[in-house]
């Protein structure tokens, strides 16, 4: 009920067309509830029961006000009900994905650092889409089911209160109890098929990118018959769900006939009693036709637990806050210089740094190394604030650097990471990331200082040849070059470089590091690397060893 509460909020700008589904939902429920009462009082008044002879010009407009019924319930009432229904969904997964963007821009990178990209992928595309279930089939028709039930109560009532009493016993029964223990069955069941459905979609794309290796190596058979295992064991998850939907779907048929029988048997006892008129027949006719609100519910049962699940995780982002929030109301300084003074730094409860003091002055380069695991990364995105370091030990131009404004900082400061990620576009367009809007002569001039303008003029389409799939058509050199030249082209007057040349052959890490030092003038440079010769550029070197 929590998590359906917090859905149902994010309604809010479209609550007037919400309010229009259930309108026209319950109306053509009501409508199609009137088919089979009209045409049972027709016979009743034909055959002279509880009432006079119907005249002969009464049959035509009998038809006329079914055909007008029908119409208004299959047609009108029922696209209405759809269209508005399937917007607010529609509208609301735009919002949402919206929504989760900003809420990943806010937590990024530091909370995104341990998570699985493939389940962020699945909230982002599955999770979401399975929330359309939830605002198109679940939210409004549990309204409409309401009303239904409500005013069909309401109307037998009129004949006799045990009728009311069948009508909602009955509409409660399918409308709330059969989904509720379908739901509670089928939750370990949607979480099981989910799991096997992830990890299927894991193994089958990490076979697909390993296809050449497992050719070359003979292991694509075993590969086959392990994704056949998969394949029976997600299949039998879906059959358990199945044949559960099929016994909710007996039990409301069940259902269905039992409580017509019952409404039924109360009304010839009363009648029996001279209690009710023959015609009381009709409020048994009103109660078999009002289960269709009810029964679209039951039918949501089985599915119910994997849509709230989808739910809940998509709300657990939303709602999870930033490990180092944006700061907009700070400082806006010019650059000076950057340094740490006494930092101590854990992570996951396990020290990483302790008592690291390092000064990052203009027109210096100051190489840091290290064995792997020595923090060396670790110190450059704290001087990038993606996680929060301890008061009074990170500064820039004087100021802690969590009084800085995130936007200015990120202006002052160029990082080039381990791993540069290229978006699947050209090459050019790729640089252009480090500053939007650049000119194309400023683009070649950052290309050249990354030793990569020579390599692009060889192509065929230059600047504009296409990576590919995360840049699946350069080598790691190359990807890392661009990387660099992003890096160059942003301008910043701190440039944070961890590993620039771990991919580069020794000429391109020559002209590389000749670029570092012409550009050393007017900025400072944080530069890690394990590679002695990369280190050979640096002013002054800090060893980081045990922390």
């Amino acid at each position: 009920m929590k998590i359906m509460a917090k859905l149902i909020l994010l309604v809010g700008p479209l609550k007037g067309i919400l309010a229009l589904a259930v309108l026209l939902g319950a109306l053509g429920a009501l409508a199609a509830a009137a088919i089979p009462v009209l045409g049972a009082a027709a016979l009743l008044t034909a055959a002279g029961i509880g009432a006079t002879p119907a005249p002969p010009e009464w049959t035509p407009t009998v038809f006329v006000g079914l055909a007008f019924l029908a119409g208004l319930s299959r047609g009108v009432f029922r696209y209405g009900e759809q269209t508005a229904n399937h917007y607010i969904a529609f509208r609301l997964l735009a919002l949402i994905r919206e929504k989760l963007f900003a809420a990943l821009r806010r937590l990024c990178p530091a909370k995104l650092e341990g998570k699985e990209k493939g389940d962020l992928i699945a909230v982002l595309t599955s999770d979401i889409e399975l929330l359309e279930v939830f605002y198109a089939h679940t939210l409004s028709p549990a309204a409409i089911a309401l009303i239904m039930a409500a005013a069909v109560a309401g109307l037998v009532w009129i004949c006799h209160p045990l009728f009311a009493l069948i009508a909602l016993t009955a509409h409660i029964a399918l409308g709330a109890a059969l989904p509720a223990v379908a739901s509670r069955f089928a939750r370990e069941g949607q979480r099981r098929l989910r799991e096997e459905n992830g990890r299927f979609a894991a193994f089958y794309l990490d076979s697909l990118r390993g296809l050449p290796e497992l050719l070359q190596y003979g292991g694509a058979e075993a590969r086959k018959r392990e994704m056949g295992r998969r394949t029976d064991m997600a299949d039998a998850a879906r059959r358990r769900l199945n044949r559960l939907e099929s016994v909710t779907g007996a039990l409301a048929g069940l259902l269905v006939t039992a409580f017509t029988l019952l409404a039924l048997v109360a009304g010839c006892l009363l009648y029996g009693q001279g209690r009710i008129a023959a015609a009381a027949v009709l409020p048994v006719v009103l109660i078999f036709s009002s289960f269709g609100p009810a029964l679209a519910l039951t039918a949501l049962g089985s599915s119910l637990p994997g849509v709230l699940a989808a739910g809940r995780r998509v709300l657990a982002i939303l709602e999870e806050e930033p490990e180092t929030p944006e700061v907009t109301n700070g400082e806006s300084p010019d650059f000076s210089g950057a340094e740490s003074r006494n930092l101590s730094f854990s992570y996951g409860g396990e020290e990483v740094l302790r008592d690291i003091s390092i000064s990052l002055e203009k027109g210096v380069i100051t190489g840091i190394t290290g064995r792997s695991g020595s923090g060396k990364s670790t110190f450059l995105k704290l001087l990038m604030r993606f996680w929060q370091p301890p008061a009074n030990t990170v500064f820039i131009s004087g100021a802690e650097i969590d009084h800085i404004n995130t936007g200015r900082l990120r202006e002052l400061e160029s990082f080039m990471t381990q791993e540069t990620y290229l978006f699947h576009s050209t090459i050019g367009e790729n640089i252009l990331i480090g500053r939007p809007g650049a000119s194309r002569a400023d683009m070649i001039a950052a290309a050249k200082k990354a030793a990569l303008h020579d390599f692009v003029l060889s192509l065929p389409e230059g600047y504009d040849t296409p990576v590919g799939e995360m840049g699946c058509t350069l080598s790691s050199g190359e990807r890392q070059r661009v990387g660099l030249a992003r890096a160059f082209l942003h301008d910043a007057p701190l440039l944070l470089l961890d590993e620039p040349t771990s991919n580069l052959d020794s000429l391109n890490e020559g002209v590389i590091l000749k670029a570092l030092r012409e550009e050393k003038s007017g900025r400072a440079v944080a530069l890690v690397s394990h590679r002695p010769s990369t280190m050979g550029v640096a002013d002054t070197v800090y060893l980081l060893g045990n922390g």
